[in-house]
């Protein structure tokens, strides 16, 4: 393939380039959006908002602790293990600001995986919530961690309502563990110790770390991936120039179900939206539908992040279609494919079609995104500017347009490796700066992508190609039928058979009724030979499903 740009495919109107000279670092593009907005909403959690002043102040405060009463230097590693609080972009920031490398962290590890990115990262210093402190405190002496910063879930709210939010949590509703982890520092008081007392920020290059994110670990050991100051700036950059074709700047409310830890909703609500002086709504609990649909009654919000699952869950409720949406402008999609059942059904409760990117932990992560007003559904999108992409057969030739092959990604955005693997890097990145994504994808002429599915993920019947996603689709899109997950088994004839887990609305509905839909819309080979019907499907806690999950299961069963 000769042409591997496809920006002359984009609107007009839309850069084709971005501009890396604006901003030497992340903490600088901070401070210019701080200066422009001070008095904006910045975010708002659980009825409590920080401006854009408080999130200055709070994150200087923190910076200011870091180097003044902690032996922390600029380069070292601070694990944030916290869910959607308010107290994560403060301290972020502020480890930023203190010259820090962010390692962020999903609070719902277990002890094990902690362990394993604590050590790998080289970690020296922990900021977790008080509900994960004690599995925390049961591996901290396996590792480097020297420092421990303690928050609870209502510390920057009100004294009264501070005190009734950490008691509900900790004597009510028992989420909270007692632990006992010697010279730990809460964060109220590591904000207090820090106020008023000055830091410095020192040099920051576009090439160095700001962010290791750690892989899913879904697919082997997690895997720190390199995100420099550079990588992050020109994400945002890219996708600046895309939302502000629905968006505009100080003025718009967005809603922020996904974890700002996942590197998706990090770019979206802490890069993004806040350089351009928007305002996000923290949700913690996304899985507590009613309480979420609770937040949202409240709230009139001019853009929704969420992913196909999420969609769905809200599609289905009720009092969510009776909720004002006159005000949406931009609903964004990514973390997993976005079927075409939910896309109807997010257009019709809410009369706003759903953008669909496509991105990796890898790529910052955005790679593709679809226009709002030039959605077509179904793909991914267009790059992003100053993005090449190309597909690859298994040889590593490149493939004509039209034709399905490995996505490969070349841009500013790709990460600078991963930490401490150079062989791991080689691998992915090749010597040109390639990344292969792992995803099979098609090119269309008009530049519009679409992923077939994940490599590893295809099901071979026959010697036929079967993508899970092309069967999920078609059975998620029955009218009794919530979720679908589509898997291969072994099977002594065609080598391997397609099964179907389906979480069903219709407690009636029957394999049989799934087997006949499917036949209706399916070739032979892509029927599920099995299907199983579940309460819920294993998911990451950003709510994409477990594939790898549900075929390990099945290999037990046979196994045994």
């Amino acid at each position: 393939m000769n042409e591997t740009f496809f920006q002359d495919k984009y609107p007009a109107g839309l850069a084709k380039t971005i501009d890396m000279t604006q901003y030497q670092s992340v903490v600088d593009v901070f401070d210019s959006f701080i200066a422009k907005y001070a008095a904006n909403p910045a975010f708002t959690c659980l009825g409590q908002t920080i401006t854009y002043s408080d999130l200055e102040a709070k994150s200087a405060a923190f910076a200011a602790y870091l180097q003044n009463e902690t032996s922390l230097k600029p380069g070292d590693r601070i694990a944030v293990q916290l869910p959607n609080v308010l107290q994560y972009p403060i301290v972020v920031f502020g480890a930023m600001r203190a010259g820090m490398t962010v390692v962020n962290t999903n609070p719902l590890y277990t002890e094990r995986e902690m362990e394993h990115q604590f050590n790998d990262s080289g970690a020296k210093a922990l900021v977790v919530l008080a509900n994960m402190a004690a599995k925390a405190e049961r591996i901290l002496a396996k590792t480097g961690i020297e420092t421990v910063i303690v928050t609870e879930v209502g510390d920057m709210h009100s004294t009264v309502k501070r005190v009734l939010i950490n008691n509900v949590l900790k004597y009510v509703k028992k989420e909270v563990e007692s632990f006992n982890i010697p010279g730990f520092v809460s964060l109220r008081k590591a904000l207090s110790l820090g106020q008023g007392k000055s830091f410095t920020t020192p040099e920051i290059k576009l090439d160095d770390v700001a962010v290791l994110q750690y892989t899913g670990g879904t697919t082997g050991v997690a895997k720190g991936a390199m995100l420099t100051h550079g990588n992050l700036i020109a994400n945002m950059l890219q996708c600046d120039g895309l939302f502000a074709m629905a968006l505009n700047k100080g003025k718009e409310t967005a809603i922020a179900p996904l974890p700002l830890y996942h590197i998706y909703a990090f770019t979206v609500h802490c890069m993004v939206l806040l350089q351009t002086g928007n305002h996000s709504v923290l949700i913690p609990n996304p899985r507590d539908i009613p309480g979420f649909i609770k937040i949202l009654q409240n709230t009139k919000f001019s853009c929704f992040v969420g992913l196909n699952t999420l969609f769905v869950a809200l599609c289905n409720n009720d009092i969510f279609k009776g909720l004002d949406f006159s005000g949406l402008k931009l609903t964004i999609s990514g973390g997993m494919a976005l079927t075409k059942d939910a896309a109807d059904q997010w257009k019709k409760v809410t009369n706003c079609d759903i953008a669909e990117g496509f991105g990796m932990t890898e790529t910052s992560p955005v790679v593709s995104f679809n226009p709002p007003g030039y959605i077509k559904l179904g793909t991914i999108g267009l790059p992003v500017a100053s993005t090449a992409c190309k597909t690859i057969d298994d040889n590593g030739n490149d493939l004509p347009m039209g034709e399905s092959g490995e996505l490969c990604v070349k841009g500013p955005q790709v990460m600078k490796g991963y930490w401490q693997r150079p062989e791991a890097t080689a691998e992915t990145i090749s010597a040109d700066g390639w990344l292969k994504t792992g995803d099979i994808a098609v090119i269309s002429d008009d530049g519009y992508m679409k992923i077939v599915d994940r490599k590893k993920d295809m099901i071979i019947v026959s010697g036929f190609n079967v993508f899970p996603n092309e069967v999920e689709d078609e059975i998620s899109a029955h009218p009794d039928v919530l979720e679908a997950a589509a898997i291969g088994i072994p099977d002594p004839k065609s080598s391997e058979v397609v099964k179907v887990f389906v979480v069903a609305s219709n407690k009636d509905l029957t394999e049989a009724d799934v087997k006949k839909w499917a036949r209706e819309r399916l070739t032979a080979y892509k029927i599920p030979k099995f299907v199983e019907f579940r309460d819920e499907l294993p998911k990451t806690n950003v709510g994409k499903i477990l594939r790898r999950e549900l075929r390990d299961e099945e290999l037990a069963k046979i196994k045994a």
